[in-house]
């Protein structure tokens, strides 16, 4: 289930959904010896393209001419959202085998994975029996449908065309600015900030220092994972003559929840697809070194 968004090639069409909004994705997948190309994009609003050559991503946005550059660290994207490690999803969750359904005309396999706590939301997978494809998921809170993916059109295993993973050229007319987001990694003590305490069945997977936009200065990111549900903190100094952030929770769309705070002139956001319960626990168990 882990290793098929990896290892074939597929091309489909899928469907976000929540809070009322939908948005329409079009995702083409090619594995071969070379490794992994992937083009993804979004249909619906805004046009946004994303290209991705094994770990090398360049997302571009034809609204504002602009070109985003990225080695992927750590990167989810339907349908490349299980963890390559089960390691704790038992601890975590009740995983329970519940039915076949049919989506676009394939037999999917149906787990329910249940939290065993109030501190991570749940998921039901629809895994395509024939290659372990994940073909749908829903976020659960409880019996409430958080957010959903689901693909409305799927080809798997059929030859991808070298075209279909190539950028229009038509698009490219004009000046376009590219920013390249630089990543560094941050051995363990190498960041002066901590987290005292982590809630049951999080683990750190790593400490980054990192730039977000063309001009924003370094900021500190550290990413946290139960094994299936991820979370960030962000650490960024604040700027002398600027008004202070406003402090408190506020709501992304769907799974995601973001909680800000400030402590020693340094503002933290914490940004993950779990509860507030949760993101509020993590936000506030960061602390400076002394």
């Amino acid at each position: 289930m882990a290793d098929a968004p990896r290892q074939h090639n597929y091309a489909g069409t899928f469907v976000y959904y929540a809070d009322d909004h939908m948005e329409t994705t079009r995702i083409t997948h090619k594995a071969d010896q070379a490794g992994e190309r992937e083009k993804i994009e979004v249909l619906d609003g805004s046009p946004r393209i994303v290209f991705r050559n094994n770990d090398e991503m360049k997302c571009y946005l034809p609204e504002s001419k602009k070109v985003y550059t990225e080695k992927r660290w750590f990167r989810k994207f339907f349908p490349n959202l299980l963890p390559q490690s089960f390691e704790g999803i038992d601890d975590n969750y009740h995983v329970t085998e519940v039915k076949r359904e049919r989506i676009t005309d394939r037999e999917c396999q149906v787990l329910l994975l249940t939290p065993r706590d109030s501190l991570r939301y749940g998921h039901q997978f629809w895994i395509d029996t024939e290659t372990g494809l994940l073909l749908k998921v829903a976020v659960l809170d409880g019996n409430d449908i958080v957010e959903q993916f689901a693909f409305v059109q799927l080809e798997i295993d059929k030859e991808i065309p070298p075209e279909s993973l190539k950028l229009d050229q038509s698009i490219l007319k004009g000046e376009w600015h590219v920013t390249d987001l630089v990543t560094s990694f941050l051995k363990e003590g190498e960041l002066k900030w901590q987290i005292k305490k982590l809630p049951t069945g999080f683990k750190k997977l790593v400490e980054m220092r990192r730039n977000l936009t063309d001009k924003s200065p370094l900021v500190d990111h550290v990413a946290l994972s139960d094994g299936l549900a991820t979370v960030s903190i962000f650490i960024e100094a604040l700027k002398k003559d600027a008004p202070p952030p406003a402090p408190g929770f506020f709501t992304s769309r769907g799974a995601i929840n973001i909680y800000v705070r400030t402590q020693d002139d340094h503002k933290i956001t914490t940004v993950g697809e779990v509860p507030v319960e949760t993101i509020k626990l993590i936000g506030d168990s960061v602390i400076k070194q002394e």
